[in-house]
């Protein structure tokens, strides 16, 4: 009797042994598994990530054969299309709003359309544009590149991709994901050359949502023998560190500066990230004087005597190139500002610099052009 009760006793014990260990199994199985998937996850992410090589030689695609001439009024736009994923009521995650994707493909579609209507009303010669996509989960796979290039099929033009970045798992209900983009510059004049020079980045987990930055330079004959230096630009926007934006303005600074030297005209158009009224956007306006990590006043000091942001007649104009994304648009309520323009070297003349009001319908900029004669 007494055995049979010890039996019982430690079957009963096995017993409670074996169902606890299966509850621990059940229990650490997922936690388990989902910590493999973020170690796995990270390990993807920095794997994947890659950063192309500077001073890149890039494939320019041409049409027509036309020479720039001195003496003759030109126009040049450059418009950040927000990869066409931003109506006016759209709210960007990493600015405090929503939204990580273009609502869907059609959206992105409507937007094409609505900056290539603003492309075709503003008419410039030259035309630059940030931020495009080739392919991407965040603008639902349209190749912005080649619905841009196609609706202006007669001109040359060339791309310089910024960066191709891992899938980014983030937001967790609606990531990103995956993006090709960059820098398309598209001209009714020959592009002789063009080349892709990459700027600092941080080197830190930031990277992944700054993303890579660069610079494109293309160079267009003149009848006399020299060159038009053409630089498209796009800067960072949410980088933590204030050594990095110094570093990237350093590099191309010094490259403007080169180009200068050798004879060339130069002109530097893009989105610089900056307030080129020099931190008195908040004051034209009525907006807050809250600093963003990409409305610091721009660094017109550290410009060469050689160069100038063109900027006459904007304050006058009071018309913004850039939104905040925490909510969608409101005229008089969404912050704005002008980080959008031009770089001219001092044998540019400047005739016009204006911002169009598209009160942000298709991207959270609005396009800025100058009119400019090469002396």
């Amino acid at each position: 009797m007494m055995n049979n009760k010890i039996y019982l006793s430690k079957e009963f014990i096995m017993k409670r042994k074996t169902s606890f260990k299966r509850k621990l199994f059940y229990f650490l199985s997922p936690l388990i598994i989902l910590i493999s998937l973020i170690i796995g996850y990270f390990i993807y992410g920095y794997t994947a990530y890659y950063r192309l090589e500077d001073n890149l030689s890039l494939s320019v695609t041409s049409h027509t054969d036309q020479t720039l001439n001195t003496e003759k009024d030109y126009t040049i736009s450059s418009f950040n299309i927000g990869y066409g994923a931003y109506p006016q009521d759209y709210s960007f995650f990493m600015d405090g709003g929503k939204y990580s994707r273009a609502y869907n493909r059609q959206t992105v579609l409507d937007n094409m359309q609505g900056i290539q209507n603003a492309i075709q009303m503003i008419q410039p010669d030259i035309a630059l544009f940030q931020e495009i996509d080739t392919d991407g989960d965040r603008s639902q796979h349209v190749d912005e590149v080649e619905f841009i290039t196609q609706a202006f099929e007669k001109q040359n033009w060339v791309f310089g991709q910024n960066y191709d970045s891992p899938y980014l798992f983030y937001p967790l209900l609606d990531p990103i994901g995956k993006a090709t983009s960059g820098l398309l510059t598209m001209s009714k004049y020959t592009i002789q050359s063009s080349q892709r020079y990459s700027l600092p980045i941080e080197a830190n987990f930031n990277k992944f949502f700054d993303l890579d930055r660069a610079f494109t330079v293309s160079y267009l004959p003149v009848s006399n023998q020299k060159q038009l230096a053409l630089i498209n630009i796009h800067l960072s926007a949410y980088t933590k560190d204030p050594t990095i934006g110094k570093s990237q303005l350093e590099k191309l600074f010094r490259y403007m500066e080169s180009e200068y030297e050798k004879g060339n005209y130069v002109i530097v158009g893009g989105d610089f990230n900056h307030d080129i009224l020099l931190g008195k956007s908040p004051e034209v306006f009525q907006t807050s004087d809250e600093p963003q990590t990409w409305t610091h006043p721009f660094p017109v000091e550290n410009l060469s005597k050689h160069f100038t942001l063109a900027t006459q007649g904007l304050a006058e104009q009071k018309i913004p190139s850039a939104r905040a994304l925490d909510e969608g648009y409101q005229k008089g309520r969404t912050f704005v500002t002008l980080v959008d323009g031009f770089i001219i070297s001092d044998n540019v003349q400047f005739n016009h610099v204006q911002a169009h009001d598209l009160e942000f319908q298709h991207s959270d900029h609005n396009p800025v052009s100058m009119s400019f004669t090469l002396k």
